[in-house]
């Protein structure tokens, strides 16, 4: 059986999660070697280095240490950089995560060199181009050899806009799989409702980080006009950029939040599944909320997972003042069908159709 040799580009929290799901699987093979390319795209302790220590992902090989920069200059260093990675390890495949600049630099680089792309969390669309996350995912959709949806609705996607049928895979999410096996780890380990002083169901929790709320001081504003009316406590682990905008703008959070440092991957499961609701403008917390069962009140204007709005699981509010504020004082059912992103399996369906492919 010939050796093979995996090349993982990971750069943001996501990420991270989303490796800690197929790493393992890839470990167990016979002949398959694992290589994690860490592009700093989050530099920031909290943001990273945590996560590997907490969910045993193996130490990145390569870390490029590239970060801080616009879109541009961070993507046009990281394709350089990443191209010369290639050239060194000549991997067999690549697999990326998502939608980052991390994911799209990988995707250029690795079509120049004409290696085998794998994208897993393929075929999701917001159908807003002014994201820079819709236009690196899109991109990175017609680059890949291989394309792993997560969803029905994903699949489509990619059919409409013309993948071959033989290219896409409807795997599932592997966010189901981290999410099932970390939260009971979590619930055992995690002491974080201890230590803020929290019971379960008597506080909300929310993340801002997207540049579409925080950079714009006339939306960060709405929103925190909305979640002044929530009845319960607001958690609020607060993102370095939000940090950083919340001062040039002079703003000041109501009194009804508390801030906390960034969490552990450990600590934001167990602080997820204890909420009342999560307000978030998070992709990957969104699927999380859906997960642990918690209502969730999407701070953005659209969603790639539409599934969660049709089954009710997720309120898409915008940065509505008005809107938000309902939420939180109405009442907090989710009516959601169960497994619309597969049975918490998918990164074996992923690894063994990968090595199908490699190994034909």
């Amino acid at each position: 059986m010939r050796s093979l040799k995996i090349l993982t580009v990971v750069g943001a929290r996501p990420q991270f999660v989303k490796a800690a799901a197929l790493s393992p699987v890839l470990a167990r093979q016979d002949g398959v070697a694992e290589v994690i390319v860490h592009t700093g795209q989050h530099f920031d302790a909290n943001m990273s280095d945590i996560f590997f220590s907490e969910m045993a992902i193996p130490e990145p090989r390569h870390n490029l240490g590239i970060g801080g920069g616009t879109h541009g200059q961070n993507t046009g260093r990281m394709i350089e950089a990443l191209e010369a990675v290639l050239l060194a390890e000549v991997p067999d495949a690549v697999v990326v995560y998502g939608d980052t600049d991390s994911t799209l630099a990988a995707a250029v680089a690795t079509s120049k060199l004409a290696v085998p792309l794998a994208h897993i969390e393929a075929g999701l669309r917001s159908f807003r181009r002014t994201m820079p996350e819709e236009i690196n995912r899109v991109v990175t959709d017609h680059l890949a050899d291989v394309l792993y949806a997560p969803s029905v609705s994903a699949v489509a996607n990619l059919k409409r806009e013309g993948i071959p049928q033989d290219r896409i895979v409807n795997c599932g999410d592997v966010m189901h799989d981290v999410v099932r096996l970390f939260t009971t780890i979590a619930m055992q380990r995690s002491a974080a409702l201890d230590r803020l002083g929290l019971l379960p169901g008597e506080y909300n929790l929310m993340t801002l980080h997207r540049k579409e709320n925080t950079d714009d001081r006339a939306r960060l504003e709405s929103i925190l006009d909305g979640i002044a009316a929530s009845p319960r406590p607001i958690v609020f682990p607060v993102h370095p950029r939000t940090t950083k905008r919340l001062a040039e703008f002079g703003l000041k959070l109501p009194r009804i939040v508390r801030t906390i440092e960034p969490q552990g991957y450990l600590d934001t499961l167990r602080l997820e599944a204890s909420a009342h609701q999560i307000l978030t403008d998070s992709g990957g917390v969104q699927k999380e909320a859906y997960f642990h069962g918690v209502p969730c009140v999407t701070l953005r204007d659209e969603t790639e997972w539409v599934e969660l709005v049709e089954s009710g699981a997720n309120m898409v509010v915008g940065a509505d003042s008005a809107r938000i504020a309902a939420c939180l004082t109405g009442s907090a059912l989710m009516n959601a069908k169960p497994n619309i992103y597969g049975d918490g399996r998918a990164a074996e369906r992923i690894v063994d159709d990968l090595l199908k492919r490699l190994r034909p």
